[in-house]
């Protein structure tokens, strides 16, 4: 039988020894959280992954364990769930980076910041080529393909009469799953945000009424030069043309009406096909936009440059050579169209 100072020493002992566990264990416990997930690892780059909607802690931890490199799964769901964080973990695609510890992925996994995607809608694109641009990539839903410009359009719930031009050209950032609607909204909603704050500061005497004719006026300029410096030159031609009512005659728009049927160049015989886009035929402006328009080219359509030009017509280096009369203007054609053509 232990005498009572030995029962006292042993005592002592057993305390001494929980208290050094529990150190040891704090201090490990530490030492875990402050280190990144990648120390002594080779890759230093990030690695996406995927939480399912309803995966508890435990799947968290095990799923981060298997695809990024996490040390004991167990220990980060007990940590976790003695955080009071073990239900605010959301779904979705997080990006972990090997630098990261512990605490700094579980902060990840609850603000819900899902590893974002860019799609480009291009400035002077169709419609066309902004839907299949949508349908291409593999991490937004498609649910539109096989509708019709008027079926989308009436999904999309846009004040503008017409898809063709509705949407801002611009990089739209979206997460795995987001539908091809969700961001023809947004890019819809950019572009009435646009029109909103500079329709109100639009120049004086323009020969159109609405938003959407200066709409229709941007997608013009638009698809007859990407150089911002001179779209203002070339707004303040076709306004001046309006104005005197002449016809716009934009080769573009002759191009757009052709449809598929455009092979690359325009004929004298596609020039005289009367269709609700060839300028050449119509007077005014077309029924609808016919392409995406920057902010550089709504904002030549809203402030046309002041001048005398009438005319203009590529120099073959993206600049315009600008003409007051026909007679100028031909022989500008004869100097950069018909002496290109024949060398």
């Amino acid at each position: 039988m232990l005498s009572l100072s030995r029962l006292i020493k042993f005592f002592c002992v057993m305390v001494a020894l929980c208290i050094s566990a529990a150190l040891l264990g704090w201090l490990s416990l530490n030492r875990y959280l402050e280190s990144p997930i990648g120390e002594g690892g080779s890759s230093a780059e990030s690695i996406v992954i995927d939480i399912p909607a309803g995966f508890g802690v435990n799947q968290v931890a095990s799923l981060l364990q298997r695809e990024a490199g996490l040390k004991w799964p167990r220990i980060f769901a007990a940590w976790t769930r003695a955080q009071g964080q073990d239900r605010s973990i959301r779904s979705g695609e997080f990006a972990i980076e090997p630098s990261m510890t512990p605490p700094e992925i579980l902060a990840l996994l609850v603000s819900g910041r899902n590893v974002q995607y860019p799609v480009t809608l291009v400035e002077g694109w169709t419609i066309d080529q902004a839907l299949s641009q949508l349908w291409a990539i593999d991490t937004i839903s498609s649910t539109l393909q096989g509708l019709t410009h008027e079926e989308i359009l009436a999904q999309l719930q846009s004040p503008y009469p017409a898809l063709e031009g509705s949407l801002f050209p611009d990089t739209y950032f979206h997460t795995r799953g987001t539908t091809d609607i969700d961001i023809l909204r947004r890019a819809n909603q950019r572009l009435q945000q646009t029109m909103n704050e500079l329709w109100p500061a639009r120049d004086a005497a323009l020969p159109y009424e609405t938003p959407w004719e200066a709409l229709i006026m941007a997608s013009i300029i638009e698809r007859e030069s990407g150089y911002n410096a001179e779209k203002n030159a070339i707004a303040g031609v076709f306004v001046r043309r309006l104005q005197r009512g002449m016809r716009l005659q934009s080769d573009p728009t002759v191009i757009y009406g052709m449809g598929a049927e455009y092979q690359g160049n325009i004929r004298r015989r596609d020039l005289e096909t009367t269709t609700p886009w060839n300028t050449y035929r119509i007077n005014g402006l077309p029924p609808t936009p016919i392409a995406l328009s920057g902010r550089a080219s709504i904002e030549a359509s809203l402030h046309p440059a002041e001048g005398t030009a009438l005319y203009f017509v590529s120099r073959g280096d993206g600049s315009h050579q600008f003409s007051d009369t026909l007679e100028e203007h031909n022989a500008a054609v004869r100097q950069y169209i018909l002496n290109r053509t024949s060398d």
